[in-house]
């Protein structure tokens, strides 16, 4: 049974990870990994397990929705084949990361978070606005699929939906937009996909089904104002904003681990 702040810091932590999912468009569960532990007192494996249940409702369907509304297109095709590749690749990430020491988990987690912001703020140096595409390019099918597959080993691996892998990859690849490749992620989340990695950490680390309502409730009402934040917000901006995020997320991930 949660005590009241408990219940008020899963709550918190959902309106974050939420707000950060619209805006960013990468599931919010980057941040949502060292918060849950934060404020729950969750490890590294318990807390990874209890953000990919987050993701079985389709919690960012008010997102998806201000995405659209604002004009961004959605290429569905794109959308099936990257969840093609990311059904299959996310129960052999949750096998490997049960593997693995909590420490270990946290140094793989940082150093990405930081390599990523570091390769994510200097691709805005001299960037130009990069419109949307109509449809989907030639040549889409393997790098599609192919981004799905990183994307849910990665989420399996380290709890984090996977966009953070995705989202470089649908912008530089496909040459999406940076929004674009935004709701391209967030699209992803509507149906269940996350399934084969919940169960893998249920089955082996055990999760606190517990605290999934509060976080679920408060994500919803992030999202939603997460979206229309992000409509006001110019690409190169956000995109610098995503960098310093990421870095912010790694640094609080190793103050969780020297507590």
């Amino acid at each position: 049974m949660l005590s009241t702040a408990q219940l008020i810091g899963a709550a918190a932590a959902g309106v974050v990870g939420g707000l950060l999912s619209g805006f960013f468009g990468v599931g919010g569960n980057f941040i949502l990994v060292p918060l849950l532990g934060l404020a729950l007192g969750l490890n590294q494996h318990q807390a990874q397990g209890l953000t990919l249940a987050a993701l079985l409702p389709p919690l960012g369907a008010p997102a998806v929705w201000q995405y659209r509304r604002a004009g961004v297109p959605l290429l569905w095709p794109v959308v099936g084949l990257a969840i093609l590749g990311f059904l299959p690749a996310i129960p052999i990430g949750s096998l490997v990361a049960n593997e693995l020491s909590a420490p270990v988990l946290r140094s793989i987690f940082a150093v990405l978070l930081g390599v990523t912001a570091l390769r994510t703020w200097r691709a805005t140096k001299g960037q130009s606005v990069q419109p949307h595409l109509t449809e989907p390019p030639r040549g889409y099918i393997p790098t599609a699929l192919l981004s799905g597959v990183a994307a849910g080993f990665a989420s399996g691996l380290l709890g984090i939906g996977g966009a953070i892998v995705l989202i470089p990859l649908l912008t530089r690849r496909l040459g999406m937009s940076q929004k674009q490749a935004q709701l391209t992620s967030l699209a992803m989340l509507l149906p269940p996909i996350a399934l084969p990695g919940v169960w893998v950490y249920a089955q082996e680390s055990g999760i606190p089904w517990g605290s999934l309502v509060p976080v679920a409730c408060g994500f919803v009402v992030g999202a939603f104002f997460g979206a229309k934040l992000n409509q006001v917000v110019s690409p190169a901006r956000l995109t610098r904003g995503f960098a310093v995020l990421l870095l912010i997320s790694a640094v609080v991930l190793v103050l969780t681990a020297l507590r």
